[in-house]
């Protein structure tokens, strides 16, 4: 064994499953090829969790990171070793594993590890909202509202979300007013979800933004307008193609959306609550994970 490590955090509840299976896996795998493994099981309480996870990479200086777990799950690691000129390899289990699908990394554990543990990665791109991280899709709207219902739920995983879809549509408003502005453009329209999108899928795979590249350092504002409830959950849930006339694309690099009343917001997963301005714009800092 070299004195090499490898650090895996871990959600162990992402998916609505215990992880206790896929830690031995990928200890054996990490540890066959000749490094030492360390690992942390997230606990939820993200205060306390933040503070592990540095002192574990203070202490270990591991080569990677392996993260297991879904978009939000990714999103805090990479948010809380930021600063760290480490790449991340993404091992996905979560309820929703967009981010992963859109670096075209399988579903197989030990393919995953492969790819992590070689040497090839993608410079991706950072969003700024209000301050905080976007490596992924945020959006304003419905589908936060399902992001929300479903972190109020009990029943977690994919059946989770699905169960939510008609609660959503039955307490969802009406669509909202938002003002649009770039340095190029502005304009004022009804929506029933704004993407805020770094890339071009969410986690069923259905491609929700045609035009979007993970590295290419702009984002795009994708705007789904008055569009009927179910067919845009459907449309979100992979069970519809998405079609061209249903939505417009703005691509830029920084952006205020304004609305007229407070809408249900989320980035990469995780529900931020209530907003009525976004202010959002390329990070000049980019971060590294491994791709096929």
């Amino acid at each position: 064994m070299t004195n090499q490590s490898i650090l895996l955090i871990i959600n162990p509840l992402a998916g609505g499953t215990e992880k206790d299976t896929e830690l031995q896996i990928i200890k054996n795998y990490v540890e066959n090829q000749n490094y030492k493994f360390i690992s942390y099981k997230g606990t939820g309480n993200q205060q306390h969790d933040k503070k592990q996870i540095i002192e574990h990479y203070q202490k270990y200086n591991p080569q990677k990171i392996l993260i297991a777990g879904g978009d939000g799950t990714v999103k805090f690691v990479i948010e809380t070793l930021f600063d760290k000129n480490v790449v991340f390899g993404i091992l996905p289990m979560g309820s929703a594993n967009g981010l992963a699908k859109d670096l075209d990394l399988p579903s197989d554990i030990i393919e995953c590890l492969k790819i992590a543990l070689k040497n090839n990665f993608k410079t991706i791109d950072n969003i700024l909202i209000n301050g905080m991280k976007s490596f992924h899709l945020s959006d304003l709207g419905l589908n936060a509202e399902l992001i929300k219902n479903y972190h109020k739920s009990k029943i977690h995983g994919k059946l989770g979300y699905f169960l939510q879809m008609f609660p959503t549509i039955l307490e969802s408003q009406d669509p909202f007013n938002a003002r649009i502005t770039t340095p190029d453009t502005q304009i004022v329209t009804q929506a029933r979800v704004i993407l805020i999108a770094n890339s071009s899928k969410y986690g069923t795979g259905v491609i929700v933004n045609p035009t979007g590249k993970i590295d290419d350092d702009i984002f795009e504002i994708v705007i789904f307008r008055n569009l009927d409830l179910l067919l845009i959950l459907k449309i979100l849930f992979g069970y519809l193609p998405l079609e061209d006339e249903a939505i417009e694309i703005i691509k830029t690099k920084k952006a205020t959306i304004q609305t007229d009343i407070p809408i249900s917001f989320q980035i990469d997963g995780e529900f931020c609550g209530e907003v009525r301005k976004l202010d959002i714009e390329m990070d000049t800092q980019k971060v590294k994970i491994a791709t096929p």
